[in-house]
């Protein structure tokens, strides 16, 4: 059992200049229904635009990300999460790599992210993805 909450990235879209990262608070969920969620934030760095977004994932969400990774494989778009309860992102797995964040629906504020992602951003990702489930197993 985790004693304390660990901060893991679920996802990095990077290259040396700007970057998309989506960071998983992986201790006590909140909330202690059904649906447990754990704090998360959708991180955005360039010369140009900074900022953060609070979101909440749940197990459903990681669930959600893996098949997202299989459809960026796929040289698929894919939207996550779904559900239209937060902020989300969109990606297009174009050259460059369009990673769109958008703020909570209420706002309708939308920030594209073109990046020149690196030849192993997929499996970077999944064993990403790995380490994030493997914390959240650990604290719960």
């Amino acid at each position: 059992m985790v004693d304390e909450a660990q901060t893991f990235e679920l996802f990095r879209f990077a290259d040396p200049v700007q970057s998309v990262a989506v960071e998983v608070r992986c201790g006590e969920p909140l909330g202690m229904g059904a649906e447990r969620y754990y704090p998360a934030e959708i991180v955005v760095e360039s010369g140009f635009v900074s900022g953060r977004i609070g979101l909440q994932v749940s197990v459903e969400d990681l669930d959600e990300w893996e098949r997202c990774l299989d459809a960026l494989q796929a040289e698929e778009g894919a939207e996550w999460p779904t559900g239209g309860r937060s902020a989300w992102l969109e990606v297009v797995p174009e050259d460059p790599v369009e990673v769109t964040v958008h703020d909570s629906p209420s706002t309708q504020i939308a920030v594209r992210v073109p990046i020149d992602v690196g030849s192993e951003w997929l499996q970077e990702n999944r064993l990403r993805l790995a380490g994030v489930r493997n914390a959240i197993t650990r604290s719960s």
